[in-house]
C-alpha cells in the first residue's frame, strides 16, 4: 500500500473506465456499485443523488475503496482508498453531462433526478496495486 500511484497503473485513473466503489452502510455490511468518475490528480469525482443508499452510506462512514481493472489486461488492477471530502450540488446536471461526454455519450441530457444530483469529491490517500 502506498500514498503514491504506482506509475505503471496511473493510466487507469485517466481512462474512462467504470470502477467499483465500495462503502460500508450503517448496518456494517459492505456494498459495491459500478461508478463513472473523473480524476484531477488528487481527487476522484463521481455523480450521485442524495436519496440513494450510496450517498447516505458515505455520509455515515466517509471511508471508501474504489477498484479499477484494465479491461484489456484484467490482471492490471488499482485499488484507491480514501474518504469523502465534500459534496457539491449539481442541480443543473453539468457534471453529470461532463461524465456522459467522457464516457462517449455526446448527447447526454440532464437526468430526471437532476434536482437531487450531487458531485461526490473523494480524497485519495492510498493506492494498492493488485
Amino acid at each position: 500500500m502506498s500514498s503514491k500511484i504506482p506509475g505503471h497503473l496511473e493510466d487507469l485513473l485517466r481512462r474512462p473506465l467504470v470502477g467499483v466503489l465500495a462503502t460500508v452502510p450503517p448496518d456494517g455490511s459492505p456494498e459495491q456499485s459500478p461508478m463513472r468518475f473523473t480524476w484531477d490528480g488528487a481527487h476522484l469525482r463521481m455523480s450521485h443523488t442524495i436519496p440513494r443508499r450510496k450517498f447516505t452510506s458515505l455520509q455515515a462512514n466517509p471511508n471508501y475503496s474504489f477498484l479499477l481493472t484494465d479491461p484489456e489486461a484484467p490482471a492490471r488492477c488499482l485499488e484507491v482508498r480514501g474518504w469523502l471530502v465534500t459534496v457539491q450540488g449539481d442541480e443543473d446536471g453539468k457534471f453529470y453531462a461532463e461524465l456522459g461526454e467522457r464516457y462517449g455519450d455526446t448527447a447526454c441530457e440532464p437526468p430526471a433526478d437532476v434536482d437531487d444530483r450531487v458531485v461526490l469529491i473523494l480524497d485519495t490517500t492510498r493506492f494498492v496495486a493488485k
